[in-house]
Order: C-alpha cells, then sequence, then structure tokens
C-alpha cells in the first residue's frame, strides 16, 4: 500500500500537468501543483541544509581529515541563514525613513548582497579558474591524435583557442578582408555558428527525448527509482 499511493499521486499529477497543456480548464490545477512544488522544493532545501549541518558536525566531532574545511563550511552556512532570514537591506527605504537597515535586503550595499559580490563571486571565480587547468589537462591526453575522429577534434580545438586569442588575430593579419572565413577568429565563428550550434541542439533533442521517456516511465510506474533503491 505505501508504494501504491506514491505511484497514484505520480500518475494523477503527471498526467495533469500534460493535460493542462492541451485543456484550458485543467490549467487551474497545473498552477496548483506548480504551488505544490515551490512547497516541496522548499522542504528539499530544509532537509538538505539539515543534512549538510549532520554531515559537517559529524566530521568535526570525530576530527575526520578535512574537518578543518567542515569547519569553515558551517561558519559560512551559518552566516549566510543568519543574514538571509534577518533580510538587513540598506539604510534606509522611502517608506520607512526613520528605520536604519529598512530598504531591500537585496540591492547593492546590503548584508547579504555584500555576501554575494565580495565572497560567493570570488570563491565562485576561482573555483572556475582551477576548473580550466583539470579542462586543459584532461584535453591534452584526449586530444593526442591516434586516428582520424582525434585529428578532427585536435584541429578543431586548435583553431577555436587560436581564434578567442589575440595570438590568432595577428598570425593571419595578412589574411584579405573578403577571404575572413580563413582567419583564426572568422573560421572560430563559422565553427561557433554552425558546427557547435547544430551539435548542441543535437544535444538538447536528445536530453528532451530522454526526459520525455523517463516521465512516461515514472507517470506509468515503470521506473520506481524515487521510491528508493530497494523498491
Amino acid at each position: 500500500m505505501r508504494n501504491v499511493v506514491p505511484l497514484v499521486i505520480a500518475f494523477v499529477a503527471g498526467v495533469t500537468m500534460m493535460l493542462a497543456l492541451f485543456v484550458p480548464v485543467l490549467q487551474p490545477l497545473q498552477e496548483r501543483a506548480s504551488v505544490w512544488f515551490i512547497i516541496l522544493a522548499a522542504i528539499a532545501f530544509l532537509i538538505g541544509g539539515t543534512n549538510l549541518l549532520l554531515h559537517h558536525a559529524r566530521k568535526i566531532a570525530q576530527q575526520e581529515a578535512g574537518w578543518g574545511f567542515s569547519a569553515v563550511t558551517l561558519v559560512s552556512f551559518f552566516i549566510t541563514v543568519f543574514v538571509g532570514l534577518a533580510k538587513w537591506g540598506v539604510p534606509p527605504s522611502d517608506a520607512y525613513p526613520n528605520h536604519p537597515w529598512s530598504g531591500n535586503y537585496i540591492t547593492e550595499g546590503a548584508p547579504l548582497w555584500w555576501l554575494y559580490q565580495y565572497i560567493i563571486d570570488p570563491v565562485t571565480s576561482t573555483m572556475f579558474a582551477l576548473l580550466s587547468f583539470y579542462v586543459a589537462s584532461a584535453a591534452y591526453r584526449a586530444f593526442r591524435a591516434k586516428n582520424t575522429e582525434a585529428m578532427i577534434l585536435l584541429g578543431t580545438a586548435f583553431i577555436v583557442l587560436l581564434g578567442r586569442c589575440s595570438a590568432g588575430t595577428f598570425l593571419t593579419s595578412w589574411v584579405p578582408e573578403s577571404l575572413e572565413a580563413l582567419t583564426f577568429p572568422g573560421a572560430t565563428a563559422v565553427i561557433m555558428a554552425v558546427f557547435t550550434t547544430a551539435g548542441q541542439r543535437a544535444i538538447m533533442i536528445g536530453i528532451s527525448l530522454g526526459v520525455a521517456a523517463i516521465s512516461l516511465r515514472i507517470i506509468l510506474g515503470l521506473d520506481r527509482s524515487y521510491l528508493g533503491a530497494d523498491e
């Protein structure tokens, strides 16, 4: 019985969301389902935050390897949650001129804006900057010209890399403007506009078909992975 109820809810919700796109009468039900989705997402955030808290608190209590990073994570977590819940705004707002920090809490100058601007944004940029070195290392190993496909991939990557930097522009500066497509920047523009766009569209079509197939499997009860690993 405990498995039948989730299957029925998934079936009814999925069918309602699909039919609401074609039957205007069901659109209010679709909007109601969207509200419930937001509520469930909020509950999932609470569960995820609790899980993060317990996981890192256990690492700190047991002095496991890397527990210092867990401590930094928890301190950052509590500060961000406190500032977010307090909703301190910029001082002051037009509606409450005599109340300090009564302005919008996400505008420039607010504490939450300060956290994003000077902590989260730089840390994110640093992470992606480090990620670029891993990408370069993986590309070096993947772009070895072992066969025809690898040679094409290596040549395309070489053209795009030169087309994105000033060296490529300098090396092909002697090419006439009428033959701009033969320069590294021009060839890069053609590759990005034609071949890359075509590949991205093919990937998106494949993803859409995969999402549709998985959704139908869940609605019809063929895929029950969301019920648990043992189901």
